[in-house]
């Protein structure tokens, strides 16, 4: 099975409308997982046959808002997910703070992977200054690994971030922060959000752990990266804690 990640921020007028032809190519497709819609984006975890999965992304590209989805791929021996869920939400992850869009204005700046390693390899950016990695994720999920050293925030849920983060803030004044999450999403709306409160240091790492074991592997990453299927989490080389799920 073919497994992809991918997430896109564009407006999109008619979300419901756009999650039930979605659903629907999905479905033909013989595909499972979830799809999430709002007037924000879209948010993907699908599961299916290579070329399934593959038709459906070249379809779904046809549309000029989705032709730079970028999508982090993985495989597993089973499928993962038990069936094909669509929602239409208010966030394609929800936050509940103002200033957290790329819709609203550019993106947060961004690290990627291989410039990171290369940093967290010296233990300073490129201009001298201490990188401090910021987890988005919930304890849960960084119960299963995270980065050597990282900031984690003993939360249960994304939207509890700014105020577990308030403690701390004093302290990454003189740092470079980078934020990071599994896919690119959370560490994205968050980079944002400190970015639009008056945090100028942060960066967001590009494409999540995910994008960081594809193209980097697991340097500076200790254990393995929760997933939200019945893979339950991946190794640095995107293998699966569980490969037998039906």
């Amino acid at each position: 099975m073919l497994n992809i990640a991918a997430y896109h921020f564009v407006s999109i007028d008619q979300p419901a409308d756009l999650a039930q032809r979605l659903h629907e190519r999905a479905e033909a497709a013989g595909l499972r997982g979830t799809i999430l819609v709002a007037g924000e984006g879209i948010n993907l975890f699908l599961a299916g046959e290579d070329v399934a999965i593959h038709g459906f992304l070249d379809v779904l590209r046809q549309d000029p808002r989705f032709a730079d989805l970028l999508v982090k791929f993985s495989h597993s021996r089973a499928q993962p997910f038990g069936r094909l869920k669509t929602k239409v939400k208010p966030e394609i992850i929800s936050f509940r703070r103002d200033n957290a869009s790329p819709l609203s204005g550019a993106r947060a700046p961004a690290v990627d992977p291989h410039t990171l390693a290369r940093w967290l390899d010296r233990g300073v950016d490129d201009a001298g200054k201490p990188v401090v990695m910021l987890d988005t994720r919930n304890r849960e999920e960084f119960g299963y690994g995270t980065f050597t050293g990282a900031l984690t925030l003993p939360i249960d849920n994304f939207t509890d971030l700014p105020e577990a983060l308030q403690p701390h803030r004093e302290a990454l004044r003189e740092a470079t922060v980078v934020s990071f999450c599994t896919g690119g999403i959370r560490c994205e709306k968050a980079a944002l959000w400190m970015q639009a409160d008056g945090m100028q240091n942060v960066l967001q790492l590009d494409g999540g752990i995910l994008g960081y074991f594809e193209q980097v592997g697991g340097r500076h990453y200790d254990g393995r990266c929760f997933v939200f299927d019945g893979r339950v989490a991946l190794d640095p080389q995107l293998q699966p804690l569980v490969d037998d799920a039906a």
